[in-house]
């Protein structure tokens, strides 16, 4: 235990990924999500792309649960199934992948799709038609996926979700079952695949706990009137986060 311990806090970057998961944990537990697009850029340029994984499997998973009954009260528990759905059919597909990517084109990818889908979003692009059961399995299916592949299952959602007519709270509380269920079969897509990395999944253990309270601390925070303000900090962070990750400053 201790030799495992040791290979944990002998990762590269360690003091900059504590910094970056609590930034991270404030963001997610004000909006519901956003955490992964801070964490994966820096995680995947110290660490091998399924070492960031486990890393960011393992504090997401744990961090949110102070924040699980408020979640599972306000939740729309049919919509998180059909999402979860889609979830389970194609993230083996995405974990299957990014076994077999080179680490600097993943550095790459993570970092190219986070600023893409940041400027999605920051252009307010939306998708304005029907939510449609089957669009809501398809659209766990690709978030699903990205997640398996890159650790950014959550955008596909943000984007289907925000141009709906359910409530702020409603639409957190989805988000944040819905990566409950992402991070719980990531371990399990991971596990089968034999990518379980010690030293990455004991640093992740660890970082989970201040993780945890700053998610808390951001769900305090969290009031509709401050949304405004809060979301430009929010791109900013991920832009700058999504920079620093290229493979250029490696």
């Amino acid at each position: 235990m201790p030799d495992v311990l040791g290979q944990a806090l002998a990762l590269p970057g360690l003091v900059w990924m504590l910094v970056t998961v609590c930034v991270a944990g404030l963001i997610r537990g004000f909006s519901g999500f956003g955490s992964a697009m801070v964490i994966m850029p820096v995680a995947s340029s110290v660490l091998s792309p399924v070492g960031a994984l486990v890393f960011l499997t393992m504090v997401e998973l744990f961090g949110p649960l102070p924040n699980l009954p408020r979640a599972l009260r306000e939740g729309e528990r049919g919509d998180v199934l059909r999402l979860g759905l889609g979830v389970v059919v194609a993230m083996p597909l995405g974990v299957w992948a990014v076994s077999h990517v080179n680490a600097e084109l993943f550095g790459w990818a993570v970092s190219c799709v986070v600023l893409i889908l940041l400027c999605l979003l920051m252009a307010g692009w939306r998708y304005r038609g029907r939510l449609t059961p089957a669009l809501i399995v398809g659209t766990g299916g690709l978030g699903g996926f990205l997640g398996g592949l890159t650790g950014l299952a959550g955008p596909p959602v943000i984007m289907l979700y925000v141009a709906s007519t359910l409530p702020a709270a409603t639409i957190r509380a989805n988000f944040l079952l819905y990566l409950l269920i992402i991070d719980t079969l990531m371990i399990v897509s991971l596990a089968v695949f034999g990518l379980l990395e010690t030293g990455s999944m004991v640093a992740g253990l660890l970082l989970a706990v201040p993780y945890m309270l700053a998610n808390a601390a951001g769900a305090a925070l969290f009031t509709p009137r401050a949304e405004p303000v809060f979301r430009v900090v929010v791109y900013g962070i991920i832009a700058v986060s999504a920079v620093l990750g290229l493979p250029l400053w490696n």
